[in-house]
């Protein structure tokens, strides 16, 4: 807070854009922390929290439903891997990963074993809570918090780009350290957890879907779960609705926020297989699984996320064609820019490092020279570290698109 630029103050949001108190306009380019789906202000959704709020704005989800919540979860589970079938509501993405190394764990109780290993990947976030950071170890943002956190063990991540010519070696190496932890440590696993085909926080990193095939064989065959932390890649991001249906793999727990309801309102859910929501089908108190939040299902947040679903429906070709429009811009505007290096693009997202004499990483002081370049430019890009990458909201057109990366094609010329 001692060296913190000041905070901007916005007015509103309509679409792609927000306008500041001062007037100024910026392009959201990242989706306001990646939840903005069909941009600012969108007037269906906004009508549905309308409309929910005079019937139902909130009841104990304790003994009770309602048709939003209802709704929601029959929608989810149609485009959802066909073996997940049962819906945990929360109310962020920490807790959906929360909710699900609870379930993992206890899961094997349950089953009467006592399985207390998690495995995760280097540069993994997987949000903000003790759980959640212990499975984050990877990330450089939890070492104050040693003390607090579980034991987890740690494995390669093969983080790979445009025409990358060791992808295969980085995968081979990375199956390589989880068989050989799951055949030494036979038994002790609960899961695997892993954000699927992008890594958030760590700079936009990305693998491959013969990856996620593979790491999902391994699991099964040596009986350990795993679990796909989708509270960044759901909802179209990697161009299909979720990574695991763009991957064609299906995890036995995914968590699924941020975009659930289009960026108006927070709510998550953790889905789990019929396998694993059997184990707590009990008379036996102690199978029960204890965890419940005041605002569980919301009915306007779960109203919001129907809405937000139908219009992914309608609209699907937004965010299924977007990575054409990134390929294309990019190879414009870009080219082969002699400080960009590692080029990527999956679906909505595009993402490239930035060389800029150090390290490559989430602290590399160049992230803060061209996030004040991009406002001053009109444009919200908050790269991390020395990687730029855009999300855009699915809203914004091709001309608009267009200018960001002429701006960033400008910031980098000024940094040449």
């Amino acid at each position: 807070m001692l060296t913190a630029d000041p905070a901007l103050k916005v007015k509103r949001g309509n679409g792609a854009y927000l306008e500041l108190e001062d007037g100024r306009r910026l392009v959201d380019c990242i989706s306001s922390w990646w939840v903005t789906l069909h941009g600012h202000a969108q007037p269906e959704i906004a009508r549905a929290i309308y409309e929910q709020a005079q019937v139902l704005e909130q009841v104990i989800f304790a003994g009770f439903t309602h048709q939003p919540a209802e709704d929601l979860a029959d929608a989810l589970l149609q485009r959802l891997p066909e073996n997940l079938k049962h819906i945990f509501f929360s109310d962020n993405g920490s807790t959906a990963v929360e909710v699900s190394l609870k379930m993992a764990f206890q899961y094997w109780r349950n089953r009467g074993e006592k399985r207390s290993k998690f495995m995760a990947f280097e540069g993994g976030y997987h949000g903000d809570t003790v759980g959640a950071m212990s499975i984050g170890r990877g990330s450089p943002f939890w070492n104050k918090f040693e003390p607090l956190l579980f034991s987890i063990d740690v494995v390669p991540y093969p983080a790979t780009f445009e025409a990358d010519p060791s992808v295969e070696e980085k995968e081979q190496l990375s199956l390589g350290a989880i068989e050989n932890l799951l055949r030494n440590n036979a038994g002790d696993y609960a899961a695997i957890c892993i954000e699927p085909l992008v890594q958030g926080a760590a700079g936009m990193r990305c693998c491959r879907p013969e990856f996620l095939q593979a790491l999902r064989k391994l699991a099964s065959k040596h009986d350990v779960l795993l679990i796909f932390d989708e509270v960044m890649t759901g909802f179209g991001r990697t161009g299909d609705f979720f990574a695991s249906t763009k991957s064609g793999v299906a995890p036995d727990l995914i968590c699924l926020s941020k975009g659930i309801t289009g960026g108006f309102l927070p709510l998550s859910v953790t889905v789990c297989s019929s396998e694993i929501f059997e184990r707590f089908l009990s008379s036996e108190s102690d199978k029960t699984f204890y965890h419940g939040h005041s605002y569980t299902a919301n009915p306007i947040a779960c109203a919001a996320a129907v809405c937000s679903w139908r219009l992914l429906n309608q609209n699907r070709h937004l965010f299924a064609d977007m990575e054409l429009s990134h390929r294309r811009l990019a190879a414009e505007k870009l080219g082969d820019h002699r400080l960009l290096k590692n080029q990527r693009f999956c679906g909505t997202i595009f993402a490239a490092e930035v060389v800029a004499g150090e390290s490559d990483g989430y602290f590399n002081e160049v992230a803060l020279i061209m996030k004040r370049r991009f406002i001053e430019k009109g444009f919200l890009i908050r790269p991390l570290g020395n990687t730029i990458y855009l999300m855009p909201p699915y809203c914004i057109d091709a001309q608009c698109l267009a200018s960001v990366y002429e701006a960033i094609s400008e910031v980098l010329n000024e940094l040449s």
